[in-house]
């Protein structure tokens, strides 16, 4: 059953996907935090693929707190950079900026993506 919280996460998410698209050369980085993890996709839009993901979920251990979020934010760039790509749009999917997401963003520039 949805909440309050949960309804204006998904009127605030469609405003700003109204607004952004990836691209193939500059794709979406868009982040989805859950109760256990954090998950991070680079989406090409045009093509309706996802590139890359990364996620919090390590073998057998799961952790979803602010170091973990950015070592998703790292692993992601890691995965763009080796293909190429340096530029991306960040998608917050509705989340405020802060804590993990901000968190997982500062990973992702850390490891060279710039948005």
């Amino acid at each position: 059953m949805s909440t309050r919280k949960d309804l204006r996460r998904i009127r605030i998410k469609r405003a700003i996907r109204a607004k952004i698209a990836g691209s193939a050369e500059r794709p979406r980085l868009t982040v989805y935090r859950s109760n256990t993890a954090m998950y991070a996709q680079l989406v090409d839009d045009a093509a309706g693929k996802t590139l890359f993901s990364a996620t919090s979920y390590t073998k057998g251990k799961v952790s979803n707190n602010i170091e973990s979020a950015k070592s998703v934010g790292l692993a992601i760039a890691d995965k763009a950079k080796a293909a190429g790509i340096t530029k991306v749009v960040f998608d917050r999917n509705g989340y405020l900026y802060h804590g993990r997401i901000k968190s997982l963003a500062e990973g992702a520039r850390e490891g060279g993506l710039q948005f």
